[in-house]
């Protein structure tokens, strides 16, 4: 256990943090601070670039988010490409233009493109006409200007289908992956999906049955600065090392300071 000093108005705290956190805080802060790089959403290479192009199609990110629904996310972030195929365009004011009716349509045929095609046809209805009325049909103007991070969460659970885990995953992607500039971090929270929940647990953070809201708030006790900077460091270390079964102990980077180790 470490102990680090804080000021708070103008006196001196010493506050204790695990050797654990320190290394997960490290490793969150080389991901942020590394050079942008194409996001691989779909692991489709034309798809992906679409999906990257925050200039000419930052609304295709929204899209996709609202989508990212009971389906796995790599076909969720598929659909907005999907779609600009069959339409060959993806300007806001032509899909201004398309009824609610054409928009069921293309979610359902000539086969659904989601789970629930008809609901997410309506979602996305409903997030066109608020990107054309809210921000003049530019999606960019929902994280222009260096906003809060809690302004962000905000325009993205205004969104139709949209909760708090989809808005905190869109804020923490526009921050870590596209380098979003915001004014502050506190409201990027970590997403706490399978992997990081058992991170959490074989860490000695959360009990092992801990719900998803005692993940986010242990997260934000642990970091308040920043949440969700410890996000992808928990996710990477599930995916690689600590599997459910048969972890990987041996090759993780937290070997040494895991109070669950299975050397």
């Amino acid at each position: 256990m470490e102990t680090i000093r804080k000021q708070y108005d103008g006196e001196v705290a010493q506050v204790s943090v695990p050797k654990s956190l320190e290394i997960l805080v490290q490793r969150g802060w080389e991901i942020f601070n590394s050079p942008r790089v194409r996001i691989e959403y779909t692991h489709n290479q034309e798809a992906d670039i679409f999906l990257n192009d925050l200039v000419n199609y930052p609304h295709a990110l929204v899209f996709a988010c609202i989508m990212d629904r009971q389906i796995p996310a790599e076909r969720a972030w598929l659909i907005p490409f999907l779609l600009k195929q069959k339409l060959n365009h993806f300007s806001m004011d032509r899909l201004c233009a398309l009824s609610l009716e054409q928009i069921v349509q293309l979610m359902t045929v000539p086969a659904p493109l989601h789970r629930f095609p008809v609901l997410m046809a309506k979602n996305l209805y409903s997030a066109i006409h608020r990107i054309a009325a809210v921000y003049n049909s530019d999606a960019c103007q929902i994280w222009a200007g260096r906003p809060s991070s809690a302004l962000v969460f905000y325009r993205f659970f205004e969104f139709a289908g949209v909760g708090p885990k989809i808005a905190s995953m869109a804020t923490n992607i526009l921050a870590r992956e596209h380098k979003i500039p915001f004014s502050d971090y506190y409201f990027v929270d970590i997403s706490a999906d399978t992997h990081v929940r058992r991170v959490f647990f074989r860490l000695g953070f959360t009990p092992q049955d801990a719900s998803a809201e005692h993940v986010i708030y242990k997260a934000r006790s642990l970091y308040p600065d920043f949440p969700g900077l410890i996000d992808l460091p928990c996710f990477e270390i599930g995916k690689k090392w600590c599997r459910p079964k048969n972890p990987l102990c041996s090759l993780c980077y937290m070997k040494e300071v895991c109070p669950h180790p299975v050397i």
